[in-house]
């Protein structure tokens, strides 16, 4: 049979006998054609996927007629491009797929799918991920498995948009261990529930904290705002998300006035519609507090007996005047203190403490002589140290790794 040629499309259609010579056409762009056609025979496109040319291989990936067995075949291609290519066909057609064979035809392209979500390029992967990040209609297996991808690009899309994941899910990604960098998108979330803004506030990683406090959809219970206050004390990235927040309750708000600046307190009565005399008296918290900063400010001049340097001098710095300094939220007071105890410099300490390592600021409470439940105090009070990472007593009070092993640990940050 010869080739025809639709007058309306100008398109010429060939033959199955003329298609199989074109395939093995040395002319790259006959082949390219060839393999773009939605006409063209399926055996002949599957002969094409061994094709050596990238760009055949291409144009075949991202033909919506190649047949399954040549799209599993793609999906293990050598080149990036062709399985990028591929992972935006699969998800595009997967919705689509219907007829007498489709149930046999959408479990084969699911296999396909599956490969490419597992694909060890993070761009075909991350295709994938954006690509069926907000539909109904993808395998949930394949959702969940995109949700706990290690990489920020791969998960956070997911974890974001994805209509398939419920609170449950979410709560057991979190405990699993969701990358720390896709956690913000799980903040972000549409509508999330009391018990997921819970755990994103117990991780205590702040960019995602600052993003649940802007989420103005995400529910939150009072006992959680309460944990992400005393948190945001010292941590100034938290002040103005959590400042906005409109639903924070009278006794909250007084308490985010005691340490946010006055800016801050006045757009939080703003925005809040506050009266007039709930305004002054938080206005009032605002001057005391500089009050009090000032006059704390000429008690601790050098030589005071209030410096932790003095308390050291005079053999007095102890783990009770600690307890008070971290429940006080004063670091200064507790890395000078760490320095004085252990011989490191504060430069050293406050590298340890910024690391956020629950077994390195546990070795460093052990140098410096101090309990184990003064180490987990300052791990939680003052590090800030994720939930997943924190240390933990053995038998209640001793601590849980030998001295060979906290040695080794404090050895990173202490040899030159």
């Amino acid at each position: 049979m010869g080739r025809t040629s639709n007058a309306n499309s100008k398109m010429t259609v060939f033959s199955y006998e003329e298609n199989k010579l074109r395939a093995h056409s040395n002319e790259t762009d006959v082949r390219v054609e060839v393999a773009l056609a939605s006409e063209t025979e399926p055996e002949i496109l599957y002969y094409l996927a061994d094709d050596t040319d990238l760009n055949v291989r291409r144009s075949l990936a991202q033909n919506p007629a190649t047949p399954v067995q040549a799209n599993a075949l793609l999906a293990k291609d050598e080149e990036d491009e062709v399985r990028q290519d591929l992972a935006r066909k699969i998800c595009k057609i997967l919705p689509d797929l219907s007829g007498q064979d489709a149930a046999a035809l959408q479990e084969k392209t699911i296999e396909v799918l599956e490969m490419l979500a597992e694909d060890q390029a993070t761009t075909v992967r991350a295709i994938v991920s954006e690509a069926l990040k907000d539909t109904m209609e993808a395998p949930r297996h394949i959702v969940l498995a995109l949700a706990r991808d290690l990489e920020e690009i791969v998960a956070g899309p997911i974890l974001e948009y994805s209509p398939l994941l419920s609170d449950d899910d979410l709560i057991e990604i979190i405990a699993s261990g969701v990358a720390v960098e896709a956690l913000p998108a799980i903040a972000r979330r549409e509508a999330i529930g009391e018990d997921v803004s819970a755990a994103v506030a117990a991780s205590l990683e702040i960019p995602a904290v600052a993003a649940l406090l802007a989420n103005p959809s995400a529910k939150v219970r009072e006992e959680t705002l309460d944990e992400i206050i005393d948190q945001a004390e010292t941590v100034a990235d938290l002040h103005e998300p959590l400042a906005m927040r409109l639903d924070l309750s009278l006794r909250a708000v007084r308490r985010i006035a005691g340490f946010v600046g006055a800016s801050l307190v006045e757009k939080l009565a703003r925005k809040r519609n506050l009266s007039p005399d709930v305004e002054a008296d938080l206005k009032q918290i605002v001057r005391s507090r500089i009050d009090k900063a000032e006059e704390i400010s000429a008690l601790q001049e050098p030589g005071s007996a209030l410096t932790a340097e003095a308390l050291w001098a005079t053999g007095t710095l102890d783990e009770e005047r600690l307890t008070d300094a971290i429940k006080e939220k004063d670091h200064s007071f507790v890395a000078t203190s760490l320095s004085l105890m252990t011989g490191f410099s504060q430069e050293k300490i406050q590298t340890m403490m910024e690391a956020r390592n629950g077994k390195i600021v546990t070795s460093l409470c052990w140098k410096a002589g101090l309990s184990m439940r003064l180490a987990f105090k300052i791990q939680t009070k003052i590090a800030h140290v994720p939930r997943q990472e924190i240390v933990n007593a053995r038998n209640g009070i001793e601590f849980p790794f030998t001295e060979e092993e906290m040695n080794w640990q404090l050895s990173f940050y202490t040899e030159d």
